[in-house]
């Protein structure tokens, strides 16, 4: 109840933001991005949009990965009309296929650009049941796997970017609180959504893909600072919005269950605060594996918070990655 209080008054947590804070806000004691490149899925609608805008405002190059190069044009054009001076690339993108991620990655790296920020932001919330073209259930598909091989993909030129700067590399994952709402065995139950669709429940396999979210951030921190890399990566919830992801089930439904809970709604610019926070913050410097919620550090779930199922997770991904999903389900 106290928490719940917190959230609608917009009350300010350690950090000195919290749900009410826009990203413009966040953003003000690194107004000067002018020599950082961040990359940004999902930035043609919604959250990603908000978080593009306000990155380009304070000066990044922004890499802008989409499916539709046509919605990435019209975000560049409204990004471009604000600020002119804007440095905006957009390159091709499917998240559901793994050829499509790398083949974004080899054409980044022919670019020969530094890369500071990366922002896996885009997702889908798949209501019917559909398996990618690498065989894998499609929302955990295009919101964790297509992330973790982006990430695995990009992290050398993420590390040596850190090394040749001295700027700190960062990395967000954006899951959601939602990622609590799901128990039991995380391999299992994706083996049993992709296999079978007879009792598809769409809300546990979105649930699902960000507790996988969560496990990614908590393993791969982890591993980099073995490695001693200057790179942090963190997870967080950016609240309840109206977005895009519901854009199956636009409709009078739709509509009044937003209508229903819109005192717990936030805007985009509110939504896109904790993103724009955890990836620019000067505060956040070596901070690393935490999942933050209203600009302020918070608890996960248990299950999220469990460093043996984070390794689980890690070693199952890089089997699907491999294209060995029938080793990840009969091995773990």
């Amino acid at each position: 109840m106290l928490e719940t209080a917190k959230y609608l008054i917009g009350w300010n947590g350690p950090s000195g933001y919290g749900s009410k804070s826009t990203a413009e806000q966040v953003t003000d004691s690194c107004v000067d991005l002018r020599s950082i490149t961040a990359i940004i899925t999902g930035a043609t609608s919604g959250i990603g949009a908000e978080t593009a805008r306000v990155l380009a405002k304070r000066g990044a190059r922004l890499v802008l990965p989409a499916r539709s190069l046509k919605a990435a044009e019209d975000a560049k054009a409204r990004i471009v009309s604000e600020f002119p001076q804007s440095q905006i690339i957009l390159m091709a993108l499917d998240l559901s296929s793994l050829n499509s991620v790398r083949s974004f990655v080899a054409e980044f790296e022919s670019l020969n650009l530094p890369l500071n920020l990366l922002i896996n932001n885009a997702g889908k919330f798949s209501h019917e049941h559909a398996i990618s073209e690498d065989g894998i259930e499609v929302t955990f598909a295009t919101n964790y796997l297509g992330h973790f091989l982006l990430t695995k993909l990009l992290l050398k030129k993420m590390i040596d970017t850190a090394k040749a700067t001295g700027v700190q590399g960062r990395i967000v994952n954006v899951s959601s609180s939602i990622h609590g709402w799901f128990s039991g065995d995380l391999i299992r139950s994706l083996e049993q959504i992709t296999r079978n669709n007879s009792h598809f429940d769409a809300t546990r396999a979105y649930a699902l893909s960000k507790l996988a979210n969560v496990l990614h951030t908590k393993e791969l921190a982890q591993k980099l600072q073995e490695m001693e890399a200057n790179v942090t990566v963190n997870c967080v919830h950016p609240g309840i919005v109206r977005t895009r992801l519901t854009r199956d089930r636009e409709g009078l439904s739709t509509d009044l269950v937003f209508f229903l809970a819109s005192k717990l709604l936030k805007t985009i610019p509110q939504a896109a605060a904790t993103t724009c926070y955890v990836v620019t913050h000067p505060r956040l410097a070596n901070v690393t594996g935490k999942y933050f919620v209203d600009c302020n550090e918070a608890s996960t779930s248990k299950l999220g918070s469990n460093p043996t199922e984070a390794a689980r997770l890690w070693s199952a991904s890089e089997l699907m990655v491999s294209g060995n999903s029938r080793a990840a389900f009969e091995g773990m």
